[in-house]
């Protein structure tokens, strides 16, 4: 019998690509200071979600708006830490620490969302966990204040996952996502504003991609957790580890030892064994 992917697991699946490509933009860009990079990528979202929620008639406020800017304050101290941190380490080292996002969205969601998390799926998200370990390793590139940032912008992408789920029935899915760049675009204005850059030639083509691949991740992703269980399809973040190792090694020359591949060997278990078991 043909196995059937569910909406929630294909949407996550492309949000995850397109959210990697967005992090080969930015380290394509080191110069470019992370909070400035920030501002264009929130100019070019609050773009596009108004155009197309006016096209469609709907209100760019939504119905929730407690809810709403809970997730676009969440999402905004997420993003800073991690764009920050992307540009000080290896693009893979950086994504395992994000990966640390889906076990905190699983657990705060038992609080939050009030969704059960089976006793078994601890044994796939221990499993998840030892692989991002693993990965990781004891990188010397790795510093206590790079993995405290990788986990205080995993705390906070949980929390902004939750409330993006506490919105499923509520909000349009481009709602949502507005909220984040006018919670973001007079932080980042004001800030960049006292490091400002000035992007050069490719500087202003790999800026538009950061935006427009940040879009369609940020699309797919809504759409995920607004179509499944977050513990069924947040789990799915850490297939992006293949993605990030890949392009690290053909963009970046960032080689990493037979434990790397030992780790994601043991991430994707723990990936396949939750969606397998939970469906």
């Amino acid at each position: 019998m043909k196995a059937q992917l569910s909406a929630g697991v294909k949407f996550m699946l492309l949000a995850t690509f397109t959210f990697t490509l967005m992090k080969v933009c930015v380290k394509l860009i080191p110069h470019i200071p992370a909070i400035e990079i920030i501002l264009f990528r929130s100019v070019i979202s609050l773009v596009i979600s108004v155009f197309y929620l006016y096209q469609q008639q709907v209100s760019v406020w939504g119905n929730n708006k407690p809810i709403l800017l809970l997730r676009g304050v969440t999402g905004a101290i997420a993003l800073i830490t991690y764009f920050s941190l992307l540009q000080q380490i290896p693009l893979a080292t950086a994504s395992t620490l994000q990966y640390l996002a889906p076990i905190f969205t699983a657990i705060l969601g038992i609080f939050l969302v009030k969704e059960k998390v089976r006793s078994w799926q601890w044994l796939f998200f221990a499993i998840s966990f030892a692989g991002v370990v693993v990965v990781q390793g004891f990188d010397p590139r790795i510093s206590t204040l790079h993995l405290l940032m990788g986990v205080g912008a995993s705390l906070f992408m949980g929390l902004a996952y939750n409330f993006i789920r506490m919105l499923k029935t509520s909000e349009h899915p481009l709602v949502i996502i507005f909220y984040f760049p006018l919670v973001m675009l007079p932080v980042a204005g004001l800030w960049s504003v006292m490091v400002w850059v000035q992007p050069v030639g490719w500087d202003w083509l790999v800026l538009l991609a950061v935006g427009l691949c940040t879009q369609i991740a940020q699309f797919f992703m809504t759409k995920s957790y607004q179509s499944a269980e977050l513990s069924k399809v947040s789990i799915l973040n850490y297939i992006g580890i293949v993605y990030a190792l890949g392009f690290g090694w053909l963009l970046f020359d960032e080689t990493f030892n037979l434990m790397t591949y030992v780790g994601m060997g043991l991430v994707l278990a723990g990936v396949i064994g939750n969606v397998v078991f939970k469906k």
